[in-house]
């Protein structure tokens, strides 16, 4: 295996000196991610550590209940896996800088098929494997797993982590071969039907309605025979969750987990195969020129009558941002995700009890109209961290031209704010919109939130552009691991701040609001109202220009 050390190395060494500059610089960067590390592990510890503490009171269906639950996390993240393992093995595979180098040295196939597919399992994987921890440790806490736990957890989470890696290598090595890895619009347009295909699927393999509704059985008995049914028994989720739950509550079977480690073995060979197989002739398909699919004329006829008014250095600006958008693989590839972010959430909004059986009351259907405001734009601050915050680090090693040309920053700030924004708006108001009529929310709750997450988008996309300009990242080789560095972290930090401010401002006029309602008397503007909407008002108007003339300025002292 020394090729395949040799490969790895370079990797390695340059991780090893990341983490000695963080050490060198203070700590201060290492500090913070740790911080905000443990505050999520405790989090989502502390919520889990609740609930399976109230399943394990509730004699022979609390044991199902924790079953089912393991097993429907452990299948969320095996579909999240595989789109993420898909999008970057395209990356890994076909688009990096140092695949020139390794095709053209005496290294062997397999050596380079395996260091990246590590590579792709590893920038794939990470979050969901962080996110797993303390899903884990509370399930050990709970059932008393004992010393031992951890190691065979992780022996039996690691298989679910290889899996969909190999798959996704495997579906995009197929892709790539059909359609040339460089011509985005071709491939992604069959990843996404698949993504759309797979969350379709995978709601209707949990039916989490069921659960939720045991009213809708029956009896007892047909609940208890949902229970006791694998979610779903021919993936490898259902036997990791089978191997886990069989160590904490017995009786303990070897059988799932020899089916999950075989089937890693199996999958990892047969992937190996197909590599050897179809990578040449891939990555030769993969080295031709990119299909024009953003040609110039079009977009000046689609998007002159729009833009025609504004300066030429700002129409130019947007029409070139715009196509370099759709010409990139690795950012076009994210709407992928943001696809499925967003039915995920308009599901959960949908599937919320509060229309069926006994009435809701009106002060709970309002408090969750109010608090959805922020769950809608932690949305978008996440959607803001993948398309806006890497804006300004996609113009790599071209900045300098723009530095040393007549162009006006300016300019090129604006239109990347705009461009960023108006289809970050969009979305936001129709969000907002659908999940208030679902939620049958009065008139001023209406046009509280409208208000609100128009105000909080414009600050969101400034933070996101701002922060992208203070933390760049010219060198990277993939646009989706921009979000991911220190930078991005600070990001999604500020917005929830900002997001937590928002909420505890505009609490005091819709608390005055819900009170008038109670007692039946007609909704006055008065000076806690005025106030109250008045600082939501200054606070994302702050939260907007200054990351605007912050990050201006950053990008006036770039230097290459």
């Amino acid at each position: 295996m020394r090729g395949l050390g040799l490969i790895l190395q370079p990797k390695l060494l340059t991780l090893r000196t990341r983490i000695r500059q963080e050490r060198g610089g203070g700590g201060g960067k290492v500090m913070i991610v740790a911080g905000v590390g443990l505050i999520f592990w405790l989090a989502v510890f502390g919520v889990l550590y609740r609930v399976l503490r109230y399943f394990r009171g509730v004699e022979e269906i609390g044991p199902l209940l924790a079953s089912k639950l393991l097993g429907l996390a452990l299948l969320s993240f095996l579909s999240i896996l595989l789109l993420s393992n898909v999008i970057t093995a395209l990356s890994s595979f076909f688009l990096a800088k140092d695949l020139d180098l390794l095709q053209s040295t005496p290294v062997d196939w397999l050596h380079v098929y395996l260091a990246k597919l590590g590579e792709t399992l590893v920038h794939s994987s990470w979050m969901v494997a962080l996110m797993a921890i303390p899903i884990f440790t509370a399930y050990g806490v709970i059932y008393d797993g004992g010393w031992a736990f951890g190691p065979f957890a992780l022996v039996a989470f690691l298989p679910l982590l290889v899996i969909p890696a190999v798959i996704g290598s495997a579906v995009t090595l197929v892709l790539v071969n059909v359609f040339p890895a460089r011509r985005a619009r071709d491939l992604l347009s069959v990843i996404a039907i698949g993504a759309a295909g797979g969350v379709v699927l995978l709601f209707r393999i949990i039916r989490p309605e069921q659960l939720a509704r045991p009213e809708g059985f029956n009896n007892l008995l047909d609940f208890l025979t949902v229970l006791r049914t694998p979610t779903s028994p021919l993936l490898p989720s259902e036997w990791a969750s089978q191997s886990v739950m069989g160590w904490l509550v017995g009786p303990f079977q070897g059988f799932p987990l020899a089916l999950l480690w075989s089937t890693a073995a199996a999958v990892v060979v047969l992937g190996a195969a197909l590599h050897n197989r179809l990578y040449p002739s891939g990555f030769t398909r993969s080295q031709e020129a990119a299909e024009r699919f953003a040609k110039g004329w079009i977009w000046h006829i689609l998007l002159d009558p729009i833009l025609g008014r504004l300066a030429v250095a700002k129409r130019e600006f947007v029409i070139k941002d715009i196509k370099l958008f759709f010409r990139d693989t690795t950012q076009w590839s994210q709407l992928i995700l943001l696809g499925v972010l967003v039915v995920i959430y308009l599901f959960n909004i949908k599937a919320l009890p509060l229309f069926t059986g006994e009435r809701v009351p009106f002060f709970l259907v309002t408090i969750v109209s109010f608090l959805n405001l922020g769950l809608a734009g932690f949305v978008l601050s996440s959607i803001a961290a993948r398309f806006i915050f890497p804006a300004v680090s996609l113009e790599g090693r071209q900045m300098w031209l723009l530095r040393s040309s007549p162009l006006d920053l300016r300019a090129l700030l604006w239109s990347k704010y705009w461009t960023g924004t108006v289809p970050l708006l969009i979305l936001a108001l129709v969000i907002t919109i659908f999940t208030n009529v679902l939620l049958r929310a009065s008139g001023f709750m209406m046009a509280v939130g409208v208000g609100t997450i128009i105000l909080l988008t414009l600050a969101i996309s400034a933070m996101a552009l701002g922060f992208g300009a203070l933390y760049p990242q010219f060198e990277t080789e993939n646009a989706a691991q921009i979000p991911t560095s220190f930078g991005g972290l600070v990001f999604m930090m500020s917005t929830i701040a900002l997001l937590a401010g928002v909420i505890v401002i505009e609490a005091v006029p819709v608390y005055g609001y819900l009170r008038a309602t109670f007692f039946g008397e007609p909704v006055r503007v008065n000076a806690a109202m005025l106030l109250g909407f008045g600082g939501v008002v200054a606070l994302c108007a702050a939260a907007t220009v200054i990351p605007l003339r912050v990050g201006l300025r950053k990008m006036e002292g770039f230097e290459f």
